[in-house]
């Protein structure tokens, strides 16, 4: 014959809730993260300073203009004769996505122009200009 004990131990419980809430803080830890991390693929410019430059997390097409004239798209040089086709394929692969200029503080008035242009020429007209937030006083 056999007794069963007078006594019965508590059996433990899993709890799901606290798991759910660690869960959801470490995915919204994780995205607010990578949201700060978002950074343009371009080459590297010592762009000018604005007091009112803020910063974008949309997904702008970069395009690059260096001091000696050079431009970039996405970190792949391409030429001027080449850059409003290259625009237009840009445009027609997503006909919503912005444009943003990095032009180097020392690149001539002329080739931003130029740029400016091309953009305008190949029907983009969401186009934003990166500077570099002024010191604050």
């Amino acid at each position: 014959m056999r007794f069963r004990p007078l006594r019965r131990e508590p059996e433990p419980k899993l709890m799901i809730i606290p798991m759910i809430d660690i869960i959801f803080f470490l995915l919204i830890f994780f995205m607010m993260s990578m949201l700060s991390m978002s950074v343009q693929s371009s080459i590297d410019l010592s762009l000018p300073q604005a007091s009112a430059a803020r910063t974008e997390t949309a997904a702008a097409l970069p395009v690059a203009i260096t001091a000696d004239g050079q431009i970039y798209v996405e970190k792949e040089p391409v030429a001027k004769g080449d850059f409003l086709r290259r625009m237009e394929i840009e445009q027609e692969r997503q006909p919503d996505r912005p444009v943003l200029i990095r032009a180097d503080a020392a690149s001539r008035h002329s080739d931003f122009v130029f740029v400016l242009d091309q953009l305008k020429a190949a029907g983009i007209h969401r186009v934003g200009i990166a500077a570099e937030a002024a010191p604050e006083e």
